[in-house]
């Protein structure tokens, strides 16, 4: 079974966008590029917390590794 996709309310999100992409254990070419190109914006951590959401919300299938370290980053 899928692992559910956090609330975009989940403080995760907003623990993702203040640096927890880089310690989230990734093979998904996709998630690192995101993860680097988050890293280099200068964007409200809000609007990185509302993109990073979405991006597992879309991916939620192939992302099931990644989503269970989501809440303990």
């Amino acid at each position: 079974m899928a692992i559910p996709v956090p609330p975009p309310s989940h403080p995760c999100w907003q623990r993702m966008a203040s640096g927890g992409m880089s310690r989230l254990k990734t093979t998904h070419l996709g998630t690192q590029m995101l993860a680097k190109r988050l890293e280099r914006s200068s964007d409200p951590v809000s609007s990185k917390a509302s993109e990073i959401h979405a991006f597992f919300a879309k991916w939620e299938r192939v992302l099931a590794a990644e989503l269970a370290q989501v809440t303990t980053i």
